[in-house]
C-alpha cells in the first residue's frame, strides 16, 4: 500500500515516518532540490543560515519520532513519559538554552525569559514590581488553561463541531477564548509586561488582539519543557529526519511539483507531477498550504465542502520579511544580545493594527533577532557571526510590491540594528547579505497569498474551525502541518503528524487505539 506525502516540511517528515513504520510504501514529493520547506538551509560565503523556525520546544516529541520502529508508529500515548533523549542523540544534539528570549524594550531595558519561577520572579520585580502578584494570579490560570488546552485536548481531532461543544463549557470557564492581549490586560498593568505574556502568539502568526487567550498556554510549553537548539541549525534536525526516514524505508523525491491530485469517484487515486507524470497512491497526504492544497491541487468538481467561497473567506495569517546576514564579530555582541531577540518598537497594539488588521507596511518596525552563533560559532567562518532578523510584515493581499521594496526594507532593517545600538558598526561589518519577502512564501513555498503561518489562529479558525486532518471532500486524502489542527509552531506541527497517522491507521485498520481515543478521531 503506498502513501505520498506532498511536501517535506517537519509536518511531512514527520508524518512520513510515522506511516513507514506503519508498514507503507511512503515516497515523500518535494518540489524543491532540498528537504525542510520552509525550515530550508541557506548557505552562502561560508555561512549557514536557518530560513525558517528556529525555536525548539516540547523535544519529548522528537524523542518519539526518533524512537520509532518499524511495527511500531508509537501513535500513543499523546505525551511520552521521561525526558531522556537518546534516540534523538543518535540524530542530533540538542541544547538548552538560557535565557529563551532577551525581551528588549526602546528605553533600553529588557527581560530575560526563561522557565526557572524563581528569576521570572525576580525579572518581574527588577522591570515591574506592581505586577508581581498579578503574575502570580496569571501563572495559576495560564496554567490551568495549559493543562486543559493542550496536556488533555492537544491530541484530539477536531472532526466535527460537536467535539469542540463537548470542551467550550470548560474554554468559556476559563476565559480561553477571549482576546489574549485583553486577557493578559486582566493581571498586568505595566505596558511592558503586557507585551512580554502576549507575544508569544507572534511566533504561531497570532495576533495578540485577536487570537484566544486559548494560546497563552505557550507560556506553560516553553516552562515545562524549555527553549532548544539544534546545534548545526534547525538543517541539522531535517536531516535527522530526513535520515530517520529512510532507515524506515522511505524515500524523497526532489524537483517533483505536484500538479495535481488524481481522483476517481471522489477517492484519491494518486498524483500527477507538472512535468506529467502520473504516480498511483492508495493515500495521499498533503504538507502544503491549505488553500494551494484545495484551490489548486484538487479539481473544483472534487470540492463540496472546500468551495471557492469557503477558501476565499479564510483569514490568513502575516508574512514574515526576514533579512539573513554574516558580519565580522567584534567579540561583545553577547554583552547586550542572546541567541534569541525580541527587539519591540514603542508602539505594540498600533504597529499589530497596521501590519495585521490594516495591512499597511509601518514606518517603524518590531524584530525577532536570531544570532545562533552564540550558540554555535560553526555557522559561520571564524571571527564572524551569522544572524537573522525577521520582521512581521502584511501578506500579499496587501498588494505591496516587494520586488522594489524589499532591497530597500533590508538596508532599513540592518541600519537600525546598527543606528540603535544593538549591533553598532553592522554596516561596515557585513560580509553577505539575503532576504525573502512575502514573495518568497507565495511562489517558492506555494503559500497562498504569501501567508507565513497559514489560516490565522483567531477563535473561528481554531480546533473544529481550523482545516481537518482528514478530507471531507475526498476519501483517501488527508492534511498535515501547520495549516491545519492543531496549529502553526513546531510542537503543534509534530502533534498534526501524529494525529494525520493515527486517522490513516484507523481508516485502514492498520492500528487499534483505546476506544475513547477512537471516538475522537472518527
Amino acid at each position: 500500500m503506498r502513501a505520498l506525502v506532498i511536501g517535506s516540511g517537519l509536518g511531512g517528515l514527520s508524518v512520513a515516518i510515522r506511516l513507514a513504520a506503519l508498514g507503507l510504501e511512503v515516497l515523500v514529493l518535494e518540489k524543491l532540490d532540498g528537504p525542510g520547506g520552509r525550515a530550508r538551509v541557506l548557505r552562502k560565503n561560508g555561512f549557514t543560515f536557518d530560513m525558517g523556525p528556529t525555536v525548539i520546544t516540547v523535544p519529548i516529541f522528537l524523542e518519539d519520532l526518533f524512537a520509532t520502529q518499524p511495527g511500531d508508529p508509537r501513535l500513543y500515548p499523546d505525551f511520552p513519559e521521561g525526558e531522556n533523549l537518546t534516540h534523538t542523540s543518535r540524530y542530533l544534539k540538542l541544547v538548552p538554552l538560557d535565557p529563551f528570549y532577551r525581551i528588549h524594550f526602546p528605553d533600553g531595558s529588557y527581560f530575560d525569559y526563561n522557565n526557572n519561577r524563581e528569576h521570572l520572579l525576580a525579572e518581574i520585580r527588577r522591570l515591574a514590581p506592581e505586577d508581581l502578584e498579578g503574575y502570580l494570579r496569571f501563572e495559576r490560570d495560564a496554567k490551568a488553561i495549559f493543562q486543559r488546552g493542550f496536556l488533555e485536548l492537544g491530541f484530539t481531532h477536531f472532526g466535527s463541531l460537536l467535539d469542540l461543544l463537548k470542551v467550550a463549557p470548560d474554554l468559556l470557564r476559563m476565559g480561553a477564548v477571549f482576546p489574549l492581549l485583553s486577557f493578559v490586560k486582566r493581571y498586568f498593568k505595566n505596558p511592558k509586561l503586557q507585551r512580554i505574556f502576549s507575544f508569544e502568539s507572534l511566533l504561531i502568526g497570532g495576533n495578540p488582539l485577536s487570537v484566544p487567550a486559548l494560546y497563552v498556554m505557550i507560556h506553560f510549553v516553553e516552562r515545562n519543557w524549555g527553549v532548544h537548539f539544534a546545534m548545526g541549525g534547525t538543517g541539522a534536525l531535517v536531516q535527522g529526519l530526513v535520515r530517520k526516514l529512510e532507515e524506515l524505508g522511505g524515500r524523497i523525491r526532489y524537483n517533483a511539483p505536484v500538479r495535481r491530485i488524481l481522483t476517481h469517484n471522489r477517492r484519491v487515486k494518486g498524483v500527477v507531477l507538472e512535468d506529467g507524470e502520473k504516480i498511483p497512491a492508495d493515500v495521499v497526504v498533503s504538507n502544503a498550504d491549505y488553500i494551494h492544497t484545495y484551490g489548486e491541487l484538487l479539481s473544483p468538481e472534487d470540492r463540496r465542502w472546500h468551495s471557492d467561497l469557503r477558501l476565499k473567506r479564510t483569514r490568513l495569517s502575516m508574512s514574515l520579511f526576514v533579512g539573513y546576514f554574516g558580519f565580522r564579530a567584534q567579540g561583545d555582541e553577547g554583552r547586550n544580545l542572546r541567541h534569541h531577540n525580541v527587539l519591540f518598537s514603542e508602539r505594540y497594539e498600533g504597529l499589530l493594527q497596521d501590519i495585521l488588521q490594516r495591512k499597511t507596511l509601518p514606518e517603524d518596525f518590531a524584530h525577532y533577532l536570531h544570532l545562533p552563533t552564540l550558540t554555535d560559532p560553526s555557522l559561520a567562518p571564524e571571527g564572524h557571526h551569522a544572524a537573522y532578523t525577521l520582521v512581521p510584515v502584511p501578506h500579499n493581499g496587501s498588494g505591496l510590491d516587494w520586488q522594489t521594496l524589499g532591497p530597500r526594507y533590508m538596508e532599513k532593517a540592518l541600519r537600525y540594528l546598527d543606528e540603535a545600538g544593538y549591533l553598532p558598526g553592522l554596516m561596515e561589518r557585513l560580509v553577505c547579505t539575503h532576504f525573502i519577502t512575502p514573495d518568497y512564501f507565495q511562489w517558492t513555498l506555494n503559500s497562498h497569498l504569501g501567508n507565513g503561518f497559514g489560516p490565522e489562529p483567531i477563535l473561528w479558525q481554531t480546533a473544529s474551525f481550523r482545516p481537518h486532518n482528514r478530507s471531507e471532500d475526498v476519501k483517501g486524502l488527508y492534511l498535515v502541518g501547520q495549516s491545519y489542527q492543531p496549529g502553526a509552531g513546531l510542537p503543534s506541527v509534530m502533534m498534526s503528524a501524529k494525529i494525520t497517522a493515527r486517522l490513516i491507521a484507523h481508516d485502514l485498520g492498520l492500528e487499534k487505539a483505546p476506544k475513547a481515543l477512537l471516538e475522537v478521531t472518527s
